[in-house]
């Protein structure tokens, strides 16, 4: 697997937490655990996961109301894993945005499935059409390779997450050009998306830790403040 996507898991059972969790460490993913929705939602905007796995009972809020809220601003794949098994239960669900419903107890082989099926949609679905590009595009020692996923910096992969990654090809398409905060997230995570840029400002920072010897002076990713974010264009 070319890029480690992480994915938050919002389940209060710590037992069933933990399962999700192993199964997925072991299938490749990062993951990382909420137990109520309040967290859930600050985690989705200081973490920036790439796939969301919501319980509906959670102790502080319905998960339901986790999922609305993030449908307010945000088109982040949400697979909802729950023991409601009446079918309004998850029409109610799939209606409020959500991507997929797995009814509990589920095997390992279903989860895993549903979650690639979830992943692969951000990569497809026609709001990405305009990052969607092949080859490479090289700017001094960092290269976006478009036909793999992977930025890499000196011939080595710099292991961006999902997120990470469409920022920096949606950039790369666009080298040399300021892109607007608004313009890139809307780009990535979908027209209903909010005005708020700090799950941007996240995945900034974190990429920058990654291709940059300093991120305090950086050499390819510029910021024009209080406008967006610039590649810098190769010769």
């Amino acid at each position: 697997m070319t890029i480690r996507e992480k994915i938050l898991i919002v389940e209060d059972e710590k037992s069933i937490s933990h399962f999700i969790s192993t199964i997925l460490n072991s299938n490749g993913y990062e993951t990382i655990q909420a137990r109520s929705g309040a967290e859930a939602l600050s985690m989705i905007t200081s973490h920036c996961p790439d796939l969301v796995i919501l319980d509906l009972g959670l102790p502080d809020m319905d998960g339901l109301d986790v999922l609305s809220a993030l449908r307010s601003w945000s088109s982040l794949p949400v697979v909802v894993v729950s023991a409601r098994s009446h079918e309004h239960d998850k029409v109610g669900a799939l209606d409020l945005g959500a991507d997929d419903y797995l009814t509990k107890p589920f095997g390992t082989a279903e989860l895993l499935a549903r979650v690639r099926t979830a992943i692969r949609h951000t990569r497809t679905t026609s709001e990405n059409s305009e990052i969607a590009q092949r080859g490479t595009y090289t700017v001094g020692e960092l290269t976006i390779d478009y036909n793999k996923h992977q930025v890499l910096k000196n011939g080595t992969n710099v292991k961006l997450t999902l997120s990470e990654f469409r920022i920096v090809a949606l950039l790369g398409k666009y080298a040399g050009k300021v892109l607007t905060y608004d313009f890139i997230i809307k780009e990535l995570w979908g027209p209903r998306a909010g005005g708020d840029n700090q799950i941007l400002r996240v995945n900034m920072a974190n990429i920058r830790r990654k291709i940059e010897d300093n991120p305090a002076e950086p050499q390819y990713l510029f910021t024009e403040v209080g406008v967006g974010y610039r590649l810098a264009e190769g010769e």
